[in-house]
């Protein structure tokens, strides 16, 4: 009876491993793709800030 009792808890500890494991593979997924899109979003208004300042040029002068 033991060794059915321990191997039950052997299985169900691998198992919680392998839980968190795939829990932090996704978190760590879901923070790159934040972190990416945020890069993106940032790169995108400074072109268009640089583009509004080409067009509509600068009142100041030297």
């Amino acid at each position: 009876m033991r060794v059915c009792l321990l191997h039950a808890l052997i299985c169900i500890l691998c198992n919680g491993c392998s839980v968190v494991t795939v829990a932090d593979a996704a978190v760590t997924v879901v923070a790159t793709t934040v972190k990416v899109s945020a890069a993106v979003v940032g790169t995108t208004v400074d072109v268009a800030a640089a583009g509004v300042k080409a067009v509509a040029g600068s009142s100041d002068t030297k």
